[in-house]
Parts: structure tokens; C-alpha cells; sequence
């Protein structure tokens, strides 16, 4: 069984006016292994047959996606690929004269995942929920800055990505001190924070780590 807590969500361009929304609480991740494990438990196929073919359907979506082509697996979702600077190219500004990056200058550094309908229809099918004994958050006042981030790094463990949204429901602040909080750690280089798009569109992610340090996005 599941359980979710209502939280208290900022109405847009009504300051003052809140709403409460219902967010699933996450108690910890499974991971390859614990599915392996379950499949072999109602199949006749093996460990090794398994992780075989996740290992083998793995590399051929990301040769698809490396191809220039969106992968779509039906029942699961569709994956596209997402193109970002390399660590310490600087962006090309589109000015006359200006800089001009080329292929080398750019990877692909991020995927993303739009999950299929018959996904959530089996999720929802699956999910039996009960409402959390724990409160919602009120006040910002509760956490220091340093919990904030924690907590923004906590649920970056187990989401491709925050948004200021995210981020005020997490922590409590209200959207426009969310904003320039998640654009300071996006600045401060010991952070962890990164972020990806521009404007309406960005979103804040862990930073990609290299021989064991972080890179900025």
C-alpha cells in the first residue's frame, strides 16, 4: 500500500491563494535486482535470461536514440534523446560574429521519458492508497537553506528532474523566492544543482559527476 499527503500549492498570479494538491510519498527505489527477482518468481526464465535482455534492449535504445530517433516501447513509454553543451563550453549567443559551437562542442547529456498510458493504467490498477499522518508544509520557516537543498537533492535521487513547483512544495517557499533560491544553487558550483531549458521550460537536475567530481550544466 501506498500513502500520499496533501500539500499546499501557491495559485499562480494570486498571491495569498492556495490550493491543496495530493503527492504520493516515495519510501526508497527498486532496483534491477528486485525486479529480476520478481519476474524469475512467476516465469521459467533465469536471472541471466533476464538482466540479459534489459542489458540487451538498453543498448539497442540507446544506438535508436543516438541514431537521431525517439524509441517507443509499447506498454512502457516512449524515450528521447536531449542535447546539452559539453562542461565548459559557453553557449552560442546567436549575435553576428559571434561564436559558433559545433558537434564537438555538443553530447547528449540527458533522456527523456514520456510514460505510455497502458504504464499508468497498470500503475493505477496496481496502487491502493491511504492518506498520510503527516501534515502538509506550511511555513519555509522549518527548514534552514542547507535542508532545502538536501531535500531538493533527496528528490532528484528519484525524478529526472524539479521544478519551482516541486520545489515549493518541498520546501514551502513561495514561488518567486523558490525561483531565486533554485537559480542560486544553480550558480553555486559545490551545490550539485544543474539545470536544463530555458525560460517556462527550465527544470533543475543533478549535475552530472565526472571522475568522482561535479560538472556544471
Amino acid at each position: 500500500m501506498a500513502s500520499y499527503e496533501m500539500q499546499e500549492s501557491n495559485l499562480p498570479n494570486q498571491e495569498g491563494k492556495r490550493i491543496l494538491f495530493p503527492r504520493m510519498k516515495l519510501w526508497g527505489q527498486a532496483n534491477l535486482e528486485n525486479i529480476i527477482e520478481k519476474i524469475c518468481e512467476a516465469s521459467s526464465f533465469t536471472s541471466g535470461d533476464v538482466k540479459g535482455i534489459v542489458q540487451a534492449l538498453a543498448e539497442e535504445i540507446a544506438y535508436e536514440m543516438a541514431s537521431g530517433r525517439s524509441v517507443k516501447i509499447e506498454g512502457i513509454g516512449v524515450f528521447s534523446p536531449a542535447l546539452g553543451l559539453r562542461k565548459g563550453v559557453e553557449r552560442e549567443m546567436g549575435e553576428a560574429g559571434s561564436t559558433k559551437r559545433n558537434a564537438t562542442n555538443i553530447q547528449i547529456d540527458n533522456v527523456h521519458f514520456k510514460a505510455d498510458k497502458e504504464l499508468l493504467r497498470r500503475t493505477n490498477a496496481h496502487c491502493t492508497l491511504e492518506r498520510s499522518t503527516r501534515k502538509f508544509c506550511k511555513s519555509s520557516t522549518q527548514y534552514t537553506p542547507e535542508e532545502r537543498l538536501a531535500l531538493a537533492k533527496q528528490y532528484l535521487e528519484t525524478h529526472p528532474f524539479l521544478t519551482v513547483t516541486d520545489y515549493c512544495q518541498l520546501t514551502g517557499l513561495l514561488r518567486d523566492t523558490a525561483a531565486k533560491e533554485l537559480r542560486h544553487w544553480k550558480a553555486e558550483a559545490t551545490s550539485g544543482i544543474g539545470s536544463e531549458g530555458i525560460g517556462t521550460h527550465k527544470v533543475y537536475v543533478l549535475r552530472k559527476s565526472t571522475s568522482g567530481t561535479s560538472s556544471e550544466k
